[in-house]
């Protein structure tokens, strides 16, 4: 059987990276994302170098008037590319500068909308679909910023540790119906998102992390650091008392 993938922000560096991973595999690809110039030569450079089957779908997930007809589509679209379990990959995102909240507050409401409820209500209205078919993975993204608010990112971190809470539910409801769920917490990539950041080291390419987040999704890990070091980065903050760590330039 001929499992397929979704990919919702189909145009980041790390969604193509994974999608370009799941079409070596073997699996067909729904690519999604609202860019639709931007997304047509992503899934013509999925397709030449994979011979995968690939579909695309122009759609906006942040909004949540769509998004019950965006599940059904996504869930329809899939099952139609394919005879094997349908997954998820989910790597959409919003990071603005934390001086650019801090001077334009209503950007909070945006932050949490894109980052956390808006993905968090349309796996809600997958899961019982993915119950149904008794199988398949979903992998998203989080962040290593969701582990400790720090001041230069706390609303995106926060953004992120409701979306990781909900996560870690929502995998042990699937987990009867024989459905996985791995949590990426990803460092420091090299992407439009990262670029220019103070602050940033030891960045990885999408492509490196794309590969370990294939593996640990294929062994069915349930959180996976990329770069690995991460983990023991983010155990070293965890552990630093708070009186000490808000006085850190963080």
């Amino acid at each position: 059987m001929r499992p397929v993938w979704i990919v919702l922000g189909a145009t980041s560096p790390l969604a193509r990276a994974f999608a370009i991973e799941a079409g070596r595999a073997g699996a067909a690809l729904l690519l999604v994302a609202r860019d639709a110039e931007r997304l047509a030569p992503v899934a013509a450079d999925a397709a030449i170098r994979t011979g995968a089957e690939v579909d695309t779908l122009v759609a906006d997930f942040a909004e949540p008037a769509g998004l019950a007809a965006l599940a059904t589509t996504c869930w329809d679209r899939a099952g139609a590319l394919g005879d094997g379990p349908v997954c998820l990959f989910a790597a959409a995102g919003t990071m603005p500068d934390q001086a650019q909240i801090d001077a334009q507050p209503e950007l909070v409401r945006r932050v949490f909308a894109v980052n956390a409820v808006s993905l968090a209500e349309l796996l809600q209205r997958l899961a019982p679909r993915f119950e149904a078919q008794r199988g398949g993975r979903i992998v998203v993204v989080g962040s290593v910023a969701a582990e400790r608010g720090r001041p230069s990112n706390y609303v995106y971190g926060a953004s992120k540790a409701a979306l990781q809470t909900y996560l870690q539910g929502l995998r042990g409801r699937l987990f009867p119906a024989g459905v996985g769920l791995t949590t990426v917490v990803p460092g420091f990539l090299d992407t439009a998102m990262t670029y220019g950041l103070p602050g940033t080291f030891l960045v990885a390419a999408p492509e490196t992390a794309a590969r370990r987040i294939w593996r640990a999704a294929a062994r069915g890990r349930e959180v996976v650091y990329v770069p690995w070091f991460w983990r023991w980065i983010m155990l070293v903050i965890r552990l630093i008392p708070e009186p000490l760590f808000k006085r850190l330039k963080l």
